[in-house]
């Protein structure tokens, strides 16, 4: 696929070379949003900005990109990763959450795993559950800020997902300003990847 001018161009391999298994679940920290509230206040009051890093992984699927997504309890979605520890670089931080989530041993130095560009940064001012993709000038001291990647995949690779968990492909197509059901985050990749063209590495 050509690629127009000023783009960078990306490998996505088909869906069939992947391989999905499930393995012990991961404990819910929160039964409610209150719970998160509250544990999110204490985190903030111990180590400051909570800092997430979240992982864009793209395979093919129908001649059209899909992005990899987690459906937790057959409701909401999200990307795989999470919040860094203190001092952790954003790198090692997205390795070692995708690792927790999509690999056979959490504790494995995961070197397959490809962090390329930095995507997007998205804010949450507050507690809310919320989060934009600006920082307003009236914010002095934001809560949250969420970071997002592109993941490069080879053509083979295993994932194994927490029984908890279930992993689908999504067509951007059908991401796209889907606010509704995969929330602003989510439904702006699209956009963010605009810039991208895609090459579709066939077998």
């Amino acid at each position: 696929m050509a690629s127009p001018s000023g783009s960078d161009v990306v490998d996505i391999y088909p869906l069939s070379g992947y391989y999905f298994g499930s393995k012990e679940a991961i404990p819910d920290k929160d039964e409610t949003l209150s719970d998160r509230i509250l544990r999110m206040k204490a985190n903030y009051a111990m180590s400051g900005l909570r800092t997430c890093v979240e992982g864009v992984i793209l395979v093919e699927l129908f001649q059209h990109p899909h992005v990899l997504l987690l459906q937790v309890k057959n409701s909401f979605f999200k990307l795989p990763g999470g919040r860094l520890r203190p001092g952790e670089s954003e790198i090692d931080g997205l390795k070692r959450k995708l690792s927790r989530k999509l690999s056979v041993d959490e504790n494995a130095n995961d070197a397959e795993w490809q962090i390329g560009e930095c995507l997007g940064m998205w804010w949450r001012s507050d507690y809310e559950t919320l989060q934009y993709p600006y920082l307003s000038p009236n914010v002095k001291r934001p809560k949250e800020c969420t970071k997002l990647y592109l993941v490069k995949l080879p053509k083979n690779q295993q994932f194994i997902v927490p029984r908890n968990l279930k992993v689908l492909a999504v067509p951007l197509c059908q991401i796209h300003g889907n606010h509704k059901t995969y929330g602003p985050i989510i439904s702006g990749i699209p956009l963010l990847l605009s810039n991208f063209s895609f090459n579709i590495v066939q077998d």
